[in-house]
């Protein structure tokens, strides 16, 4: 059985313990923070054991959760491979392309996995939209959410943003062509809210918006493409596809001029995927477990966390030339 630890037992940390305490296929071995008191409260509540140092939890485990902060993520990643531990690594992979593709290699280098902690990938609805999905040609997201004072140390496009990107890029299967961006600090010092548009080399456009200063959480993406419409949103859960019926251009034409009477009951069907109900984290770390277990390319690999890193910071660029302006 797979043995697997946590580092980093703070918000994300706690849930990736108590997720694989109660995942039948791996042994939760221990946990490691920084900060032991926290640790050991961590472990008792979920019936592991919380190690002196992280050199005992890698020599301890097969596989790890880097549920620590974002500046953290590469020394404490490069430290498990070399180590011969495969790695969940929570988003963004990384601080720097160079960082994150240093990472990459090395895994590749030592035939070991990293998954990266973009859980969109594994909520309800999106994996119900995902069937819908071809070659959408417009995308508009926005990831909205009331201010909190974790996650400030990163910008609101490495917080929140970085997860629509992630959820794009796996959907339109084009390189970025171009990028366009505005965002401002509102409340901590970092961008708080920020606006991106992706022009993508086949002709789709993406207009991605995130802010951390709102007075309500939202969490939807839209994708319009040539035969339907798929709209997702993630908190509900709740998933819509309108599909164009099979109708002639005649016909079209006639209803929308007039001359023949109907709506667009007339011209299109909604369907509502059914949700099943699963927990995305419990998904995502089953689905890491099952990647190291079987030696698969996990669902989110090291190569998805770089592309999405690439534009998020691409996108922090030009706001910084924006701003700059």
């Amino acid at each position: 059985m797979l043995k697997v630890g946590v580092i980093g037992t703070g918000h994300l940390g706690r849930f990736h313990t108590r997720v694989y305490s109660e995942l039948p296929e791996c042994e939760l071995v221990g946990i490691y923070d920084t900060d032991g008191e926290r640790a050991a409260k961590v472990a008792a509540e979920y019936g592991t054991t919380a190690l002196p140092t992280m050199d005992a939890l890698m020599d301890a485990a097969d596989a790890v959760s880097i549920a620590v902060p974002t500046t953290a993520h590469h020394d404490i990643g490069m430290a498990c491979l070399q180590a011969g531990v495969h790695v969940l690594i929570e988003k963004p992979i990384a601080s720097t392309v160079e960082q994150a593709r240093d990472l990459v290699d090395t895994a590749r280098e030592r035939d070991l996995r990293i998954q990266v902690g973009h859980i969109e990938r594994f909520n309800q609805a999106t994996r119900a939209a995902l069937v819908a999905l071809h070659e959408p040609m417009f995308v508009e997201a926005h990831r909205l959410g009331v201010f909190v004072p974790r996650g400030t140390d990163v910008a609101v496009v490495l917080d929140l943003m970085i997860h629509d990107i992630d959820l794009i890029l796996s959907a339109v299967k084009s390189p970025v062509a171009r990028i366009d961006a505005v965002g401002v600090p509102v409340l901590s010092t970092n961008i708080d809210i920020a606006n991106a548009r992706l022009t993508f080399e086949d002709g789709c456009v993406a207009n991605v918006t995130a802010s951390r200063v709102s007075r309500e959480r939202i969490r939807k993406i839209r994708f319009f493409q040539a035969d339907a419409y798929v709209s997702i949103d993630t908190m509900g859960p709740a998933v819509e596809v309108i599909r164009r019926k099979d109708v002639s251009q005649e016909l079209l034409l006639k209803i929308a001029s007039g001359e023949v009477e109907g709506g667009l009951e007339n011209i299109v069907e909604m369907e509502r995927p059914e949700m099943d109900g699963a927990d995305a984290l419990e998904l995502e770390l089953s689905a890491f477990v099952r990647a190291v277990v079987d030696g698969d390319r996990p669902v989110v690999d090291g190569e998805d966390g770089l592309k999405a890193l690439e534009v998020a910071l691409e996108i922090m660029r030009q706001i910084g030339l924006t701003a700059g302006a």
